[in-house]
């Protein structure tokens, strides 16, 4: 590392170390190990792109780079737990598997239940429960009126609850 972009990564680190610790650990729900993380991963990131210290708002920078860091991480969170678990449509209970080989028939039975689906109510019920838009982002998304996600968001996930009964697939 020339001798300019080290002190410049000094300088970034003593005055927004602090300050971007205690925002990871607001972010992290007080998990101070992965606060650290985060900030050891914007700090890494301020390091591969040095044109951005230069700049006045570095501190918004960093903040917004921690942000988007935590969010990635439960996402992917969010994503690994989405196999294990599941929802039964309609019912607000969930369906949990305890090893292996019931998640995978869990999630083998929820992916054939949507296959019995409309194209166009399985459309709805991926993009509100799998993707986790909001009924505004997947009209647009979709190309359709908001009531009319509503509705077919409705009908979809009946239409499942009742392919799941069939299947044998209860709580």
């Amino acid at each position: 590392m020339p001798d300019g972009q080290a002190e410049l990564m000094r300088r970034l680190h003593d005055d927004h170390a602090a300050a971007l610790w205690w925002y990871a650990l607001r972010l992290t729900g007080g998990d101070r190990a992965r606060a650290e993380d985060v900030v050891q991963e914007t700090m890494l990131r301020a390091w591969r792109h040095p044109d951005v210290l230069d700049a006045e708002s570095a501190r918004s920078w960093l903040f917004t780079v921690a942000k988007r860091i935590v969010i990635d991480e439960w996402r992917t969170v969010r994503a690994r737990s989405e196999v294990p678990v599941a929802e039964l449509p309609g019912t607000g209970r969930y369906a949990v598997a305890d090893d292996e080989a019931e998640r995978s028939m869990l999630v083998f039975s929820i992916a054939e239940a949507l296959e019995r689906l409309s194209p166009a109510h399985r459309e709805v019920v991926v993009e509100c429960h799998y993707r986790g838009h909001s009924v505004a982002e997947a009209a647009h998304r979709i190309g359709v009126p908001e009531g009319t996600v509503k509705s077919r968001l409705h009908y979809a996930l009946r239409a499942l609850r009742l392919a799941l009964e069939e299947m044998g697939v209860t709580e």
